[in-house]
């Protein structure tokens, strides 16, 4: 079970972790893109964590939207929106939730690339988060339908994230700003997929 105080310290590991690797981050992008993208995501984090007295004791729809919409307004470039989507949609499908368990949580990473998918019309294999993060979820589903606990089910989605930025070294981007590059593309691991993996992993560092 993850309570609403757990969730309080996840979003403070994540904002510590990404603010850790952002300079990583922000090369990765340099690139193939913007060359933002570490520095605008630790601003997002950052300012999420200053929200959080707001919403202590809140049930996570209210935290996770609250986290979701200050993104949205705090970090710059297409990773802003798809972040703060991405944290809003979790929020909806943990509505009224002050606990839960590892099937809510599969439910959540659910919502949340439905949002990506949404907002980023992307899919699988353009080399984007979405590489790292649908193959995590699937790992991550498989193995709480095997009865693993979250804490094991999170750690097989981590090692799928990982496999999921190995690919994307492997294929050319067709979405956002490195798609204008092309081929060139090619041989680069992708920012977001490597962000989405450090969220992962600063999750699993609270449990």
């Amino acid at each position: 079970m993850i309570d609403n105080a757990k969730l309080v310290e996840q979003i403070k590991a994540i904002a510590t972790r990404i603010e850790a690797e952002k300079d990583f981050l922000t090369q990765l992008d340099n690139e193939i893109a913007d060359g933002d993208h570490g520095i605008n995501l630790a601003r997002g984090f950052n300012a999420a964590v200053d929200k959080l007295p707001t919403v202590e004791g809140k049930d996570f729809g209210t935290i996770l939207k609250t986290t979701g919409m200050t993104l949205v307004s705090t970090v710059g470039g297409s990773a802003g929106p798809l972040y703060g989507t991405a944290f809003m949609k979790a929020g909806v499908a943990l509505k009224d939730k002050t606990e839960i368990d590892a099937a809510d949580f599969v439910k959540a990473v659910e919502a949340a690339i439905g949002g990506i998918q949404m907002r980023g019309k992307a899919v699988e294999g353009e080399k984007t988060m979405l590489d790292a993060l649908i193959p995590a979820h699937k790992a991550m589903a498989a193995a709480v339908e095997a009865g693993d606990d979250l804490k094991t089910a999170l750690e097989k989605a981590i090692k799928a994230a990982h496999e999921g930025i190995e690919f994307t070294k492997t294929i050319k981007a067709t979405k956002g700003r490195a798609s204008y590059i092309g081929d060139r593309s090619i041989g680069h691991q992708d920012p977001g997929a490597t962000s989405i993996t450090y969220v992962m992993e600063a999750i699993h560092s609270t449990l």
